[in-house]
């Protein structure tokens, strides 16, 4: 089976992933960049970069533990520099995963990754404007 074909039949039989709550995985993400010396608001820098969420929305979707299904699809827009997100996650290349859902999942999985690995800000969000909005 394909990384593809396996991206799909995950979707179709309802990948428990897409049911899983942002609020259960965020803390999860802020401990991974903590522990390299990174901070919650460099997790929330990226992941509003990525989401296009502000601070208020995001923390509301963590209050409300919507799943990662509901996440993505109320998110303002993913950012249009997202497709410039490349490189290996979960073992899949994030650039070749077919089912948008997952892709979008695996991008924010990827760019946290970065971070904790110590990458520059501005190398995370692929030449973007860094500064706070």
């Amino acid at each position: 089976m394909t990384n593809s074909t396996w991206v799909e039949a995950g979707r179709m039989a309802g990948h428990r992933i897409f049911t899983t709550s942002f609020a259960s995985i965020y803390p999860l993400y802020v401990q991974k960049a903590e522990r390299k010396n990174r901070t919650q608001d460099e997790v929330d820098r990226v992941l509003t970069w990525l989401t296009g969420y502000d601070d208020a929305a995001m923390q509301q979707a963590i209050a409300d533990e919507v799943d990662l299904e509901t996440f993505f699809a109320q998110a303002p827009g993913l950012n249009p520099n997202a497709s410039l997100i490349t490189g290996v996650i979960c073992g899949y290349r994030v650039e070749e995963i077919e089912d948008p859902l997952m892709q979008q999942i695996r991008y924010m999985d990827k760019l946290v990754d970065e971070l904790a690995r110590g990458k520059k800000m501005a190398s995370i969000l692929r030449g973007s404007d860094t500064s706070v909005d």
